[in-house]
């Protein structure tokens, strides 16, 4: 397909939206009662629901179904595509290693957003050393993959070159385990840390002046200001940057695909049900992943969602 007719099905979808806006629109015009009013509203939304219904919860409902089958016959094989991933060695390494992204990767990241954004907070040089920080973010997940990719290379990484020139030699880095998987942890938190260093400004900002000169008078100051103030005023902002990170942490996929394709005892959920439903051609047990990368994400994505209302009721 050419670019040209790519862009002409853009401009036929973006053309039939507006059409179906405005009939909705004209039939609705008329409604002035309250029951129209639930009407217009229904009208609306309904568009919406058939989307939601068709594009998630379709295939959603399908998945979970394909879970509980095998590959070649369909057939029902209850819960063996989960008592696979709970039981088979390759399968157990994939779940520590996703472990290790989601109990570091949101720690970490966190921790150096809260330190950068108060260490520069009201600095002469606030926006640039913000910019320096949160310019990964502006860079796709597989470019950074590929610049830490150069970093880590065993002829031409920086790293080598370092451990070289202090007399350590060279290493084959994203070989030997676990050392690999942390190396690959660094690229998120290096993209993930400007995003916590730009929520937590943010809500370090807000701080009520009057609790911070307050504060002050009382001699409190340096560290003790930063444990018993900043902290504890900015605590529902650090649980939602926490929580968001840990859900991407979770569908973390293009950093493992870009720089060791799972390899070396590298993957991931994200990557494992990559790999198991594409490759592999193992589609119940790449069924079973997703269900599980869901029933791990769902709870975090509630409580993050909870925590949001109340940093804006705020």
């Amino acid at each position: 397909m050419s670019a040209g007719e790519k862009i002409l099905q853009a401009l036929i979808v973006i053309a039939l939206f507006f059409a179906v806006v405005a009939v909705i629109l004209v039939l609705t015009s008329r409604l002035r009662s309250r029951v129209g009013e639930y009407i217009q509203s229904t009208a609306f939304l309904l568009p919406t629901l058939i989307l939601i219904g068709v594009g998630l919860l379709y295939p959603a409902i399908s998945t979970i179904r394909l879970s509980f089958r095998n590959n070649f016959d369909k057939l029902w094989v209850g819960f063996d595509n989960y008592q696979t991933i709970f039981t088979d060695s390759d399968q157990l390494r994939v779940l520590f290693n996703t472990a290790l992204w989601v109990i570091i990767t949101p720690i970490v990241a966190t921790l150096i957003g809260l330190i950068y954004a108060v260490l520069v907070d009201r600095a002469r040089f606030e926006k640039f050393a913000k910019a320096l920080i949160f310019l990964p973010m502006a860079i796709s997940l597989v470019g950074a993959s590929l610049i830490w990719k150069f970093v880590y290379d065993d002829n031409v990484g920086l790293v080598n070159a370092a451990t070289e020139a202090i007399g350590l030699g060279r290493h084959h880095l994203l070989i030997n385990g676990p050392w690999n998987n942390l190396l690959l942890i660094v690229i998120m938190i290096w993209v993930q840390a400007g995003f916590a260093m730009t929520v937590l400004a943010a809500a370090i900002k807000a701080i009520p002046t009057d609790i911070v000169e307050a504060a002050r008078l009382d001699g409190v100051g340096g560290l003790k200001m930063f444990r018993f103030i900043t902290v504890p005023s900015i605590r529902p902002t650090l649980i939602v940057v926490l929580t968001t990170i840990t859900i991407t942490t979770l569908k973390a996929f293009d950093v493992v695909r870009t720089v060791t394709g799972g390899n070396f005892d590298t993957s991931v959920l994200a990557y494992e049900f990559y790999v198991q439903s594409f490759r592999s051609n193992n589609a119940g047990l790449g069924a079973a992943l997703a269900v599980l990368i869901f029933v791990l994400v769902l709870p975090v994505v509630i409580y993050n969602v909870r925590q949001m209302r109340k940093v804006a009721a705020r």
